[in-house]
C-alpha cells in the first residue's frame, strides 16, 4: 500500500499550511470589518492677504526745551540725509511761530501765528529755533528730499495779549492781540465769554480760550485764502498738522479745518481711554496719537506683564485712524531698557508709527531701531493675529504680503511653536539674533526669540 506522507515533518508542515488557506477563506468572509486608522485633521494654515505694507515713518524733529539760541532749524537740516537713509517719510516740526516767550518759547504759549523769527517782539526777533530763512531753508531742503511736513498747530489758547475790559466777562483780561504780522488780531470778542459762546470744552492753564465760533477765529485759522492753514500749506509746504490740546475744544474745529484745506490730520488726545479717543477720531474725522497703546506698552513692558499687549490701543479699534508713539515732548514713561523692545512694537504692528528724536539721536541703538524701521516699510502688513500671550511672551502675526511673526520675550532664551502662513518655507529671523526656520506643510515652526528682546520672522 502507498502511503504518502512517511516523512512526519513533512506531513505536519502540509496540514498546517493547509489549516491556515481553509482558515483565512473561513474566518476572513464572515468576520466584521476591522476599524479603520483615525483619520488625523490638519489645521490649513491661513491665506496671506494682498495688503502690501505701509511705508510711512514719522520723526518727531525736537524735544522739549532743545537748544536755544535760534540754531535748532539749522541743526535740522544736518539730520535730513541719514534720516532719509533710514526711511523717515515725515517731519513733525515745533511750532514754527512766535510764542510769548519769544526767544525761550517752545510755541505753546502762541503770539503772532505769521511770525516766524522776522519781527522784533516778544524780546526776540529770531524764534527759539532760528530766523524765517532758515526755517524757510529748512522746509524748502526737506521737501526736495520727499520729506513729509507736519505743522504743530496750537489754537485752543493764546498768550501774550495786552489787558483790557470785557463786557461779557465784567473783568480786565489780556485779549489784546496786535501782533506785528498784522494778521489775526484779536480782542475780547474772540475769547470765551464771547458774544457767541460762553465758553468750549476745556481752557488750558489761565491763557485766553479762543471762541471758534467767532467769525474772525474761524476766518483766520482756516477759511481765508491768507490764513493760518492756508498759508501754512500752500506759502510753506505743510502736508499736514499736529493738533495739540484737542480736548480743549469741540472736534468739529479740526474737521472743519481739514475739509477746508486736507493734509495728513493727528490730534493729541491725551487720554488711555480707547474709546474716547476712537470717539474724538470719528467726530474729527482724523487720526490721533494712539495714547491708549503707549500706556499699554509701559504697563507690559515695565510691568513684566505682556498679557496688558491683549487687544490695546487704537490699533485695535481703528488702525488707519492710530499714530502710535513710545516717548515724546510731553511724555517719556517707558523706561530707557524697555524702549527698543517698544518700538519693535509699534514698528511691526498696525498704525502709523512715530520715532522720537532724542531716543533716535541719543538714547539706543540707532542701527537697531534702523533694522526695525525696515521691518516696517518691508513686512509689516495687513491685520493682526495674536498667536501667544503671556506674562513673559507676546507673539503676533501680521497677515498681510509678506508679513511677519514678532516675537516678544522679557523672560529667559525661549522658543514657541507657532502657525504662519507660509508652507514649507524658509524663515528669517530679521533682527539678526535667531538662527533660521522651516515650516512645515502646515504652516507651522518653532521659532526662538532670546532672553529679554524681541525677534521678527518673514520668509526669506
Amino acid at each position: 500500500m502507498f502511503y504518502p506522507f512517511v516523512n512526519c515533518a513533512k506531513a505536519k508542515r502540509f496540514l498546517i499550511v493547509c489549516f491556515l488557506i481553509v482558515s483565512t477563506l473561513f474566518f476572513g468572509c464572515s468576520k466584521k470589518p476591522s476599524t479603520p486608522d483615525p483619520i488625523v485633521v490638519v489645521t490649513p494654515p491661513p491665506s496671506a492677504e494682498s495688503t502690501p505694507p505701509s511705508t510711512e515713518v514719522m520723526m518727531q524733529a525736537f524735544y522739549w526745551d532743545v537748544t536755544s539760541g535760534g540754531i535748532w532749524w539749522d541743526s535740522l537740516q544736518t539730520r535730513l540725509n541719514s534720516w532719509k537713509s533710514a526711511g523717515i517719510t515725515a517731519l513733525w516740526l515745533p511750532v514754527i511761530s512766535k510764542g510769548q516767550s519769544g526767544g525761550y518759547s517752545m510755541g505753546y504759549d502762541p503770539y503772532d501765528y505769521f511770525d516766524f523769527g522776522q519781527y522784533n517782539q516778544m524780546g526776540t526777533t529770531e524764534t527759539r529755533f532760528g530766523s524765517k530763512t532758515e526755517l524757510i531753508s529748512l522746509l524748502n531742503n526737506a521737501k526736495s528730499k520727499g520729506f513729509k511736513l507736519i505743522a504743530d498747530i496750537v489754537i485752543n489758547h493764546n498768550s501774550g495779549g495786552d489787558l483790557e475790559f470785557s463786557p461779557y466777562s465784567g473783568k480786565t483780561y489780556y485779549t489784546k492781540f496786535t501782533p506785528m504780522s498784522g494778521k489775526f488780531n484779536r480782542s475780547y470778542e474772540d475769547f470765551h465769554p464771547s458774544g457767541v459762546d460762553a465758553n468750549d470744552e476745556g481752557t488750558f492753564g489761565s491763557m485766553p480760550d479762543l471762541c471758534h465760533n467767532v467769525a474772525n477765529v474761524k476766518d483766520w485759522l482756516y477759511k481765508r485764502p491768507d490764513g493760518i492753514a492756508k498759508y501754512y500749506k500752500d506759502s510753506l509746504g505743510f502736508d499736514g498738522w499736529r493738533f495739540d490740546y484737542v480736548k480743549g475744544y469741540n472736534p468739529g474745529v479740526v474737521k472743519a479745518w481739514d475739509s477746508a484745506v486736507g493734509g495728513i490730520s493727528i490730534g493729541e488726545f491725551y487720554d488711555g481711554n480707547v474709546t474716547l479717543v476712537n470717539n474724538w477720531c470719528i467726530a474729527a474725522n482724523s487720526g490721533a496719537f494712539d495714547f491708549p497703546l503707549m500706556f499699554a506698552l509701559k504697563d507690559a513692558f515695565n510691568g513684566n506683564n505682556l498679557t496688558k499687549l491683549e487687544g490695546a490701543g487704537l490699533i485695535v479699534v481703528n488702525p488707519s485712524k492710530a499714530y502710535t508713539f513710545v516717548s515724546n515732548h510731553d511724555v517719556d514713561d517707558i523706561f530707557a531698557w524697555n524702549k527698543l523692545k517698544a518700538y519693535a512694537y509699534i514698528l511691526t504692528a498696525e498704525g502709523t508709527p512715530f520715532i522720537f528724536y532724542k531716543d533716535y539721536e541719543s538714547l539706543l541703538d540707532q542701527a537697531k531701531l534702523n533694522t526695525l524701521i525696515s521691518i516696517h516699510k518691508t513686512l509689516a502688513a495687513g491685520s493682526t493675529t495674536k498667536l501667544f500671550s503671556s506674562t513673559t511672551e507676546y507673539i503676533l502675526r501680521r497677515n498681510g504680503t509678506p508679513g511677519l511673526v514678532a516675537y516678544f520675550n522679557t523672560g529667559t532664551d525661549t522658543e514657541r511653536k507657532v502657525q504662519t502662513v507660509w508652507v514649507n518655507t524658509v524663515l528669517k529671523d530679521y533682527t539678526g539674533a535667531n538662527p533660521d526656520v522651516t515650516t512645515d506643510g502646515s504652516g507651522y515652526a518653532t521659532i526662538a526669540c532670546k532672553a529679554n528682546s524681541y525677534a521678527v520672522y518673514s520668509r526669506k
